[in-house]
């Protein structure tokens, strides 16, 4: 759907998105319907609240409009009581009307705040969730921030649509009526001369909403640019110390704001003029009534008192006031439906790594992976690997080496199906992955990463991430065989001290050493290893290696590095090169063969020689 499309008042496509949201207040129709009948039971005192002031002016002043009718009604009322305490009950009679109809508002108010702000928190739940579960392919072409900006700020656009969609449309239409109902049995030609304003108005509502619906979008837009310039600037703030980038980033950040503060601007200024075509219209709309009730006044043959002009004042404002919030509501939706229809786009983004329905659970894999005539692509028109056809067996240690954009992370990311080939099939255990659960199949594989992710909580729960419920002892253990041990007990809180953002508290190698205690606990009968020792110096990679080699024992492992003097002593290196594999071997006998593992084994040799 365009958003920027033309739309004609409420137009179809924010209709659609209102239908849409429908089901996430389903659960609540009960506190919906408590908040109507409490709605409709404050609008009945609202219509009551002039009364008192007609009968004060119509029966106890003396003017010579005073009625017989109201003056024997008061009488009925009050007896013989004199005019100050008369009016004085009248006068109680309004704040007690006031009161009730406030006090009721209230809880009716209270009803759909609630109703909105749940399900607020089950789109946000549905929303984060997709994200979750949707492919890498999805992510690598989004930027964080943006999908960010959506969970925390386009999901309150349905808090819009309810609050002051539904309950402000529905109050409003019900006292519009009920309004117009009791002004025409009071004077039907005074009553329809007050709504001379409506055609103008719907005509404004109608073209403004075209200008807030694109305003809106674009400035969700701009905002969402915002937040990943800071986000970036922000998370990649030592590297803008290192460089001395700060006025930079300051100046990337103005140029984004800027064009935020514009788009805003043209929002408000939107604004501000449909108010002044909107209020003028109704003030003159006003301006009608008065003059043709004052005539009414005027003319004793009409009947029409001046307490009666009063009474229809009132109601006249009570009129005007639901069709002006019926205006700004349209605009107000027309805007949350531009941050709806963004939430809609990752709930209706189909997952392109889908779960067969009948797919099985894998048991404990015994680690065989055989890839059959593999070939992958990100796009449809550029294949990254190309007839990947190979088989390693349960327990075997495999390298994957070859030059930069060779295809080497490609080929892993395909193991645990974070993306599925374009042909040919990839097995574990002579079962297609395809034909597999994520769930279980994820299960059985264990990842060290060359840059650790870690959660800014504690090193316990960093560890623990792969295997929740796992006893202290446990995670103990596994800091011991990734020799993580002595710096966890060093740190001021032990396994419970925070590890900072990004895992900012601690040293490279002490992230990765986390890293691979999340894998010995994991304990998965396949090890995916990708870089794991490239950001190292040579003598926290030596000590590295030696605890990776304790963790590669006895699993199926898959490895990927640059630095081939760490994996040449391997029973088996895959040398890929243009998205396929050009040699198959030990590192001495690809050594002997003089081809493009020899080559890459002198550049390594001769960039470690220098260093």
């Amino acid at each position: 759907m365009d958003l920027r499309g033309g739309a004609r008042g409420l137009s179809t496509g924010a209709v659609n998105i209102y239908a849409r949201t429908l089901r996430y207040f389903r659960p609540f129709v009960a506190a919906t319907a408590g908040g109507i009948a409490l709605t409709l039971v404050s609008i009945g005192l609202n219509l009551l609240k002039p009364w008192p002031f007609k009968f004060i002016v119509d029966g106890v002043l003396d003017t010579s409009q005073g009625t017989a009718d109201v003056r024997a009604l008061l009488e009925k009322w009050f007896g013989d009581a004199s005019a100050p305490v008369v009016v004085f009950w009248l006068c109680a009679a309004m704040v007690v009307l006031s009161l009730l109809a406030g006090a009721v508002n209230l809880v009716s108010n209270f009803l759909f705040v609630r109703v909105g702000l749940e399900a607020l928190l089950k789109l946000r739940t549905e929303l984060y969730a997709a994200l979750q579960a949707l492919p890498l392919r999805f992510h690598d072409s989004r930027r964080s921030a943006d999908s960010s900006f959506r969970v925390a700020y386009d999901s309150q656009s349905i808090q819009t649509i309810y609050n002051k969609g539904f309950a402000t449309i529905f109050s409003s239409l019900v006292m519009l009526v009920a309004t117009f109902v009791v002004m025409f049995r009071m004077n039907w030609p005074l009553a329809l001369a007050s709504l001379a304003v409506l055609p103008p108005v719907v005509w404004a509502i109608r073209f403004y909403a075209v200008r807030v619906r694109k305003q809106s979008t674009a400035i969700r837009e701009r905002e969402s640019d915002l937040l990943t310039i800071a986000q970036e600037g922000l998370s990649q703030i030592r590297m803008v110390h290192a460089f001395g980038r700060e006025s930079f980033e300051v100046d990337q950040f103005r140029q984004r704001a800027s064009r935020s503060l514009e788009a805003n601007m043209r929002l408000n200024m939107t604004s501000v003029a449909s108010s002044l075509v909107v209020g003028t219209l109704m003030a003159a709309g006003t301006a009608v009534m008065y003059y043709t009730g004052s005539l009414q006044v005027l003319n004793p043959a009409a009947a029409f008192t001046l307490g009666d002009l009063l009474v229809f004042s009132s109601y006249l404002l009570m009129l005007y006031q639901p069709l002006e919030q019926l205006t700004y509501t349209a605009w107000a939706l027309e805007g949350a439906a531009a941050g709806a229809q963004r939430c809609f786009e990752v709930l209706d983004r189909n997952d392109d790594v889908p779960e067969a329905t009948d797919a099985k659970v894998l048991p404990q894999a015994v680690g065989r992976i055989v890839f059959e005539h593999v070939g992958f692509g990100y796009s449809a028109d550029r294949l990254v690997l190309e007839d990947i056809d190979f088989a390693i067996e349960p327990g075997q240690a495999v390298a994957f080496v070859g030059g930069t954009g060779a295809g080497k992370s490609t080929l892993l990311s395909l193991v645990p199906r974070f993306y599925d080939p374009v042909c040919g099939r990839v097995l574990v255990d002579g079962q297609d992955l395809r034909s597999l659960t994520k769930k279980s199949l994820r299960a059985q594989i264990g990842m060290v990463l060359q840059d650790t992710l870690l959660f800014s909580t504690t090193v316990r729960e960093n560890i623990a991430y792969g295997k929740p419920g796992a006893t202290f002892a446990e995670i103990e253990e596994a800091a011991r065989k990734a020799q993580a041990l002595d710096f966890i007990n060093a740190m001021p809180q032990g396994f419970d001290s925070p590890v900072g953002e990004r895992g900012g508290h601690l040293s490279v190698g002490q992230r990765q050493r986390i890293g691979i205690a999340r894998a010995f606990l994991k304990n998965a009968p396949i090890l995916l290893l990708d870089e794991p020792t490239s950001a190292l110096d040579p003598s926290t990679e030596h000590a590295i290696m030696e605890t990776i080699g304790e963790l590669m024992r006895g699993r199926t492992t898959l490895i990927i590095t640059h630095r081939l003097t760490t994996v040449h002593g391997l029973a088996r290196i895959l040398v890929l090169k243009n998205g396929r594999i050009a040699e198959d071997g030990t590192g001495a006998e690809l050594l002997a063969r003089g081809g493009a593992y020899a080559e890459l084994y002198r550049d390594a040799m001769a960039s470690h020689d220098s260093a």
